[in-house]
C-alpha cells in the first residue's frame, strides 16, 4: 500500500496499481461523468477541474486504451464496493482440505471401521481423503496383504468418492488418493 492521499477532503489509502487525480500522467483523457455520459476527450488539468467542480475524483478505468479513459465518481465509495464484492467472492469459496487416514498391513476390523467412518464423514463434507498403508521391518515382504486392505477400504468408501490418484507404493508406503462424488 502506498501513503494515503487526500481526495476532496477525505484520506483515501490507495494500491500501487491505482490511477486516481493527480497520480493520472496521460496529456489527453477521455472523460466520462458520474452520470455515465461522455464529455469527450479533455487535457489530464481540465478533466481534474471537473471532478473537483462536482466535487468527485478521477479514476482511469481504463489507461491502456488508445486514449485513456477517465471517470468521474466517488473513488471511496468505489473501493469499498469493490473490497465488498471481494469479500463476498471469498466468502462464497468452497477450500477442500486433504485429510489422511493411516491403515496398517496388520490392522484390526474395529479400528478399520472407525477409520473408514471418519474418511466416509471426510467425503460426506467435502474433503479429500488420502489412505496410506504403512509398513514397518519385514511387511515390506508381503506388500499383497496392505494392497488387499487398501483396496477393501476403497471398495468400502466407492458410494461417497471417486479415485482420484490410484494405489501407488512410494518408499514403505502404499497411498490412494479418494476425492468426493459431486453431489
Amino acid at each position: 500500500m502506498e501513503v494515503a492521499f487526500i481526495s476532496n477532503n477525505k484520506y483515501i489509502n490507495t494500491g500501487s496499481d491505482e490511477l486516481v487525480n493527480e497520480k493520472i500522467r496521460f496529456r489527453e483523457v477521455l472523460v466520462i461523468d458520474q452520470n455515465g455520459e461522455q464529455l469527450g476527450v479533455k487535457s489530464r488539468n481540465e478533466a481534474l477541474r471537473i471532478a473537483g467542480d462536482v466535487s468527485l475524483d478521477l479514476v482511469c478505468v481504463a489507461p491502456k486504451a488508445q486514449t485513456p479513459v477517465c471517470r468521474i465518481m466517488d473513488y471511496g465509495k468505489y473501493r469499498f464496493e469493490q473490497q465488498k464484492k471481494q469479500k463476498e467472492m471469498k466468502k462464497n469459496q468452497k477450500i477442500v482440505t486433504l485429510k489422511e487416514a493411516q491403515l496398517s498391513p496388520t490392522i484390526d476390523v474395529h479400528d478399520f471401521n472407525t477409520k473408514l467412518k471418519h474418511s466416509i464423514k471426510w467425503l460426506s463434507d467435502g474433503d479429500k481423503v488420502k489412505v496410506s498403508v504403512r509398513f514397518r521391518g519385514r511387511q515390506l515382504a508381503h506388500i499383497d496383504i496392505g494392497e488387499k486392505i487398501l483396496n477393501d477400504f476403497v471398495a468400502q468408501c466407492q458410494e461417497y468418492s471417486v479415485i482420484e490418484k490410484p494405489a501407488k507404493l512410494e518408499g514403505r508406503t502404499l497411498t490412494a488418493i479418494l476425492a468426493p462424488k459431486k453431489k
